[in-house]
């Protein structure tokens, strides 16, 4: 069985099928380029960096749109408090979201358009739509008529006659139906505007996505992701006004990650429990930032604290120190080991051969499995706790066999890593800087001597300031290893 994945759309697992065996097609909704983006976006731009590294995992090539919405709303406000120009805050803001999406290891993506890249094609969209009979102008605003498209509230699996006007549906007396959505807004003063048919105006924010994912995957594509809180009204509305205007179904599958959540309430600025992913990678690694994100199951939400923070650090920190660990064992000349034939413990070297197959055949079928990075996650802590076992068997030693279980179960770790965009490889052969590593082996040699010597008090000592400066020693049969907290 290949990959299923959960699609909004039908509420079902389904397998995946690409529309081209070779290349996958996936747009994801960026950020509106007003602020720095929260830690609930990251999530966003996260979950779909996974589904893309998996599949080139598997094999196929992708291709992947991120757009930026740079005029709304938001934009003109802030730039009005900032007293620059939209273009101003959104090459601010673009240039910060590359830095920050670089710091957690998120590729980039193939193409970023923005918004006020395609104000044509907008309008072009918008006078197919008008002339097809399902937009209407106003006063220089233009609507999509949502009762002329039929199938309106699939993706969310509302019923029209059942949604009222609300909260999240702009409310506006010009509208012939409180749910029809508006693709053009007249323009006001002191605001940026485009010329058009209906005058100047400017691109309501549902029209900006369906443009700039058609005009680069085409009217048919594999992927669109986002968090679930745009299920509605954003990609309900995109639907609607891009199979009105294709005539067809654009979108295979609808992926769409849970909220985070802060003391069981979802982030926002209006609860005044928002965190930019800026102000948190103060405080954490980005590397275990992306672990937390990926820790639960992407359409699971997920409690954000410093207490969940300081657990990924450390699930984090324990696969990395056993991997290190690992690669310590591993001698650079291999000329001088034992000979194979002499090994006493083949059956053990056995049956770990067959346990780090295994544990690579799990990752794949939870990453099967609707990407389920959580059980992925888990067999790798799975691998590293059974290789520690077989390490700190009385029987264990260097030799030719050993090191071909070690090598083998170092490259599987750090290769699943990648997948996850986790980079658990040690920056150097004991640690990440040799001056330090070698002091450490220095007092290491000390404690043992003390050891030997029975100097109890001088050996103690070594371990309790080694555990003050975050080194922890670990006693095995092969002898004294050490790991950073």
């Amino acid at each position: 069985m290949g990959l299923r994945i959960y699609n909004t759309l039908t509420r079902e697992k389904e397998e995946f099928q690409p529309i081209d065996e070779n290349e996958v097609k996936i747009y994801s909704c960026g950020p509106t380029v007003y602020d720095y983006f929260h830690i609930g976006n990251a999530r966003a731009f996260v979950i779909p960096d996974i589904l893309k590294r998996y599949l080139e995992y598997k094999g196929y090539n992708v291709f992947h749109v991120v757009n930026f919405t740079d005029i709304d709303d938001k934009m003109i406000n802030r730039a009005n408090e900032e007293g620059i120009t939209i273009k101003e805050l959104a090459d601010k803001f673009i240039a910060a979201y590359f830095e920050d999406t670089k710091k957690l290891n998120i590729k980039e993506a193939d193409v970023y358009p923005r918004a006020t890249e395609h104000i044509s094609d907008i309008i072009k969209l918008i006078r197919q739509l008008e002339d097809a009979g399902y937009a209407y102008e106003v006063d220089g605003d233009v609507f999509f008529e949502v009762r002329k498209f039929e199938e309106y509230g699939k993706l969310s699996n509302q019923d029209v006659e059942e949604l009222t006007s609300g909260a999240r549906i702009e409310v506006n007396e010009q509208k012939k139906d409180p749910l029809d959505f508006v693709l053009w807004k007249g323009s006001k003063e002191g605001e940026p505007a485009w010329d058009s048919p209906w005058g100047h105006g400017r691109p309501g924010w549902h029209t900006e996505c369906s443009i700039m994912s058609m005009s680069y995957l085409g009217n048919k594509f594999d992927f669109h992701t986002g968090g679930v809180d745009l299920v509605f009204p954003h990609h309900e509305n995109e639907i609607a006004q891009s199979e009105a205007a294709s005539g067809s179904q654009v979108i295979n599958y609808w992926l769409h990650n849970g909220y985070i959540n802060v003391d069981g309430e979802k982030m926002s600025k209006s609860l005044d429990n928002f965190f930019t992913t800026r102000d948190i990678l103060k405080e954490y690694s980005a590397e275990v930032v992306r672990f937390f994100l990926i820790s639960k199951h992407y359409r699971s939400p997920i409690n954000f604290s410093d207490a969940e923070l300081d657990d990924a650090k450390k699930s984090l920190q324990r696969l990395k120190n056993t991997i290190s660990r690992i690669n310590q064992l591993i001698p650079e000349e291999k000329n001088e080991l034992e000979d194979e034939s002499e090994i006493e413990n083949k059956e053990e070297v056995a049956k770990i051969n067959e346990f780090i197959k295994e544990k690579r055949k799990k990752f794949g079928e939870a990453m099967d499995d609707d990407l389920n990075t959580a059980l992925a996650i888990a067999s790798l802590h799975e691998l590293a706790k059974e290789m520690n076992i077989f390490i700190n068997d009385s029987k264990f030693e260097v030799n030719q066999t050993t090191v071909s279980v070690l090598e083998e179960a170092y490259k599987i770790l750090i290769e699943l890593g990648q997948v996850l965009g986790l980079e658990l490889k040690p920056e150097e052969k004991v640690g990440g800087n040799k001056l330090t590593s070698n002091l450490i082996e220095l007092l290491l040699k000390i404690r043992n001597d003390a050891r030997e010597e029975r100097n109890w008090g001088l050996a103690d000592q070594v371990r309790d300031e080694l555990e003050e400066l975050g080194i922890n020693l670990i006693d095995t049969p092969q002898g004294t290893e050490w790991e950073i907290e």
